[in-house]
């Protein structure tokens, strides 16, 4: 079940829409916890997995783990991509080895 969606914007001549996912964290038979989520990317959506030793972990975890895939991604090198025109950033937290990629609204409160 989903339990959060964003939908980010590709500037583009026909402004395409990159739809992300995060569904509930379910817990495993070995007690351990799974949070997935999807990027619908113009190219192919991508369907991945974050583990934690809680729910809350898992789910942090994933968002971490998106806001690295959109930083590390050449949409965001090119300045193609934005949650909302006239503001920069998406509102993901990223690892802080990633930290320094961070711009606009993610840089003041991510």
């Amino acid at each position: 079940m989903i339990a959060a969606s964003r939908v980010l914007k590709l500037r583009n001549p026909s402004e395409t829409v990159v739809r992300i996912d995060v569904f509930l964290p379910t817990q495993e038979s070995d007690g351990a916890w799974f949070c997935r989520y999807e990027i619908d990317w113009p190219d192919e959506k991508r369907s991945f997995r974050a583990g934690g030793a809680d729910s809350m972990q898992a789910l942090f975890v994933a968002m971490q783990m998106i806001g690295a895939e959109i930083y590390a991604s050449s949409y965001h090198e090119d300045r193609l991509i934005y949650l909302e025109k006239g503001h920069e950033g998406y509102g993901f937290p990223v690892p802080k080895s990633l930290r320094d990629l961070l711009v606009g609204d993610d840089k003041e409160y991510v």
